[in-house]
């Protein structure tokens, strides 16, 4: 007799920066697992890594544009998915200052603003912003650093980059402290630290390759949800101190 057991539908996550690096395999790896998968690239970027996924997984993958230092994309891309609802938002957009050698007092301030307001301000705009797409029970996470750990902080080094992911970090406490007094919802919520990985924002000298990172770190994810409170966890698992 054929099997009249109705189909389980497939989980969903947004994934915010996902043209390339980490995102894009981040997208991959959920794609391998039987997620659908939202994902967003930059206008102007053309064919991605991203599009190429498209090809394999047409049924699986949705591309949609985003500009996360740009608010009025931001509000139309939240227009358009006001209707859905996903099982996971993740933010992974962000960058590094042009030069990461500086120290705090060498840094330009257009440039300080440039990278808080992309690595900090931008990546909890989306969640403020899209936080009601996410299912109750859902799971809100952002790419932060190992980096962005005050209490790690032992040898100083790409000052600007630490203290963007430091701020992150900061604004997710806020954020998951007010979170904690609404009722309407318990969505698990993380910050995590994908360790240091060659890729164009890492460089060629970081310790591991993305399929010794994004693996485990999608695991990781998929364990945390459902299970209420804010952690900040590293790629396999492990508790990273603030």
């Amino acid at each position: 007799m054929p099997d009249t057991t109705p189909n389980t539908p497939a989980q969903t996550i947004l994934l915010i920066g996902a043209s390339r690096g980490l995102g894009h395999a981040m997208a991959a790896e959920f794609l391998k697992k039987g997620w659908n998968v939202v994902g967003t690239v930059r206008e102007g970027s053309g064919h991605t890594l991203l599009h190429d996924l498209q090809l394999e997984y047409q049924s699986q993958l949705e591309i949609e544009i985003l500009d996360i230092c740009k608010p009025d994309q931001l509000s139309t891309l939240h227009q358009r998915l006001s209707d859905r609802k996903f099982d996971i938002l993740f933010v992974n957009a962000g960058t590094a200052n042009p030069d990461p050698s500086q120290t705090i007092g060498e840094i330009s301030t257009k440039d300080f603003t440039d990278l808080m307001i992309t690595n900090a301000l931008s990546p909890m705009r989306v969640i403020e912003t899209l936080k009601a797409c996410v299912t109750p029970t859902g799971t809100i996470g952002v790419m932060s650093s190992g980096q962005g750990s005050i209490s790690n902080n032992e040898t100083g080094l790409r000052e600007l980059y630490r203290g963007t992911k430091a701020a992150l970090n900061m604004f997710m406490r806020s954020f998951a402290a007010r979170e904690a007094a609404n009722a309407d919802t318990s969505c698990a919520l993380v910050t995590m630290a994908p360790g240091w990985v060659r890729t164009d924002l890492g460089g060629p000298e970081g310790r591991l390759s993305i399929d010794e990172s994004i693996p485990g770190l999608v695991n990781v994810l998929l364990e945390k949800h459902g299970k209420p409170g804010l952690e900040y966890l590293d790629y396999q698992g492990r508790t990273v101190p603030w």
